[in-house]
């Protein structure tokens, strides 16, 4: 009986499984998770409505070259630009986003990646590499749902019998064990019913080989090297093209060679590569692996799936983003290193953006709504409570004063600093998880920071935030060069209105 093993990209499927079998447990037990650097516990996500109200179809509002933005994607990039990025710098004043200079900013981003596209930097090895990578992994993953998914049901007496075999279990956790228990046998049947289709045939002659360069490359590298553990480098360098192109196995139209058992090796972290590596049974063990991933390729090409338009739409978002990293990476090069005395100019100049510990200590209520948080607001005027209104109108009980910088309230931190100790706030909005919402919040403690001196300990940080304003400068000026090249279109009638601000 052939026995096969799963490696970490055909357990993809199975994982996503099993994250979705136990989402609703996770939900009904999810801890308080904490905000970057304020403290501040996130409120929990909105009950939903009893009847869901269908969502707004996508308007266009803008195109250039092959390229459409919706004002969804132009809200979701709005709200990105809003929300501060950058903790380090506590005292900036963020300026309110314009709809049109946003858009205007993606406009110049997807020329620039047009402009990428028509050159040589999809043949950059690198980027190739990691996009073909990319594109496999998804295109397994939606193979396996297209053909598995369907298959998995799970019945109330399944359900039943394993809570009477484990009375601990809840329903949901005895769900989520029992889909993930069906979906290794579903995989299991599949994958080797694809393995014969294809007629695979392992070389076990060349096992022994494989043996004796491992080892090579394991106890005798060329180059020394710190941590015991065969590295990509070597793989690259250290292996002759014979070597690599040494077939292990061979099937319809496809095959997998030396190299790609030592690129499934390179891909696993070093304490979980195994251990038996030296032995011809262990090589055999890992060859399943690299097999896997080649072989379900050929499956999901010979069906088609490879044309499916959101996977192709999906990749081709994945080929853009690189492109634009990569170019933004390219032109960051050319900015030049700021000498000690720019620095120190720019420090004198911008002496208030490094205060030191300005703060504020708060308790806040978040509201599902402006309505909501003023009815909150008059409760409090009449003397009650905080902790009590808190416990009527939250979204979350259990929220802990904690403390807010610049950095984190981004453009809510002018309103919040005209409070004093003791005042009662709002309503005002705040960033709430992925959102706004409307909050009234309650100042415990003022502290207006220290300005510091300049010191060599300053340098780094000063010198970190020049940059940033550098790499923006760079892209914003080559933006705007590559987009004289191209004709584009915005819809001014459609954005008019568009305030990711603007909440009920």
């Amino acid at each position: 009986m052939m026995k096969l093993s799963f490696n970490k990209l055909t357990l993809t499927f199975i994982g996503l499984l099993a994250v979705f079998c136990t989402l609703c447990f996770a939900k009904a037990q999810a801890p308080r998770v904490r905000t970057p650097r304020t403290g501040a516990p996130r409120p929990a996500p909105r009950r939903p409505a009893a009847v869901k109200p269908a969502e707004k179809p996508p308007t266009i509002v803008a195109n250039i070259a092959n390229y459409t933005i919706t004002d969804q994607e132009l809200e979701k990039r709005m709200m990105m630009e809003i929300r501060p990025n950058n903790y380090g710098n506590y005292n900036e004043k963020p300026e309110p986003v314009n709809a049109e200079k946003v858009l205007l900013k993606m406009i110049a981003e997807k020329a620039i990646v047009s402009e990428a596209r028509k050159g040589d930097y999809l043949k950059d090895k690198s980027l190739s590499s990691v996009i073909k990578r990319y594109r496999d992994g998804q295109l397994v993953q939606l193979l396996l749902q297209k053909q598995l998914q369907p298959l998995l049901t799970v019945t109330e007496p399944e359900i039943e019998k394993r809570m009477k075999a484990d009375p601990k279990l809840t329903r949901a956790r005895a769900e989520a064990t029992i889909k993930n228990l069906k979906a290794r046998m579903l995989f299991s049947r599949y994958y080797k019913n694809v393995y014969q289709k294809f007629h695979a045939k392992k070389l076990t002659e060349n096992f022994p080989k494989v043996v004796e360069i491992h080892q090579r490359l394991l106890t005798k590298p060329k180059t020394p090297r710190t941590g015991g553990f065969i590295r990509i480098s070597q793989v690259k360098d250290e292996l002759t093209q014979e070597e690599k192109d040494m077939v292990l196995v061979t099937f319809d139209k496809g095959k997998v060679t030396l190299k790609d058992w030592f690129d499934t090796i390179c891909e696993m972290s070093p304490p979980s590569r195994p251990k038996d590596l030296n032995t011809v049974k262990g090589v055999e063990k890992l060859l399943d692996n690299a097999l896997t991933k080649p072989l379900l390729l050929s499956e999901a090409m010979l069906l088609g799936v490879d044309k499916d338009k959101d996977f192709l739409q999906k990749v081709r978002d994945y080929e853009d983003s690189r492109l634009l990293s990569k170019v933004k990476s390219d032109k960051y090069k050319e900015i030049k290193q700021s000498t000690t005395a720019e620095i120190t100019a720019y420090f004198g100049k911008n002496r208030e953006i490094f205060r030191k510990d300005k703060k504020l200590n708060i308790d806040a209520i978040w509201c599902q709504d402006l309505k909501t948080a003023r009815q909150a607001k008059a409760d409090l005027e009449g003397n009650k409570d905080f902790e009590a209104i808190k416990q009527k109108y939250s979204l979350q009980k259990t929220t802990k004063p904690f403390n807010t910088y610049p950095g984190s309230e981004g453009l809510f931190w002018k309103d919040l600093w005209k409070g004093d100790p003791n005042d009662v706030i709002g309503p005002i909005k705040g960033f709430n998880r992925s959102s706004v919402n409307w909050r009234i919040v309650k100042i415990l403690e003022k502290n207006p920071g220290t300005l510091t001196e300049y010191s060599k300990d300053m340098e780094s940080r000063v010198k970190e935030k020049m940059m940033t304003e550098h790499r923006e400068a760079i892209i914003e000026q080559y933006g705007n060069e590559i987009l004289k090249k191209y004709t584009y279109q915005i819809y001014a009638d459609k954005i008019k209105n568009i305030d990711p601000l603007d909440i009920p």
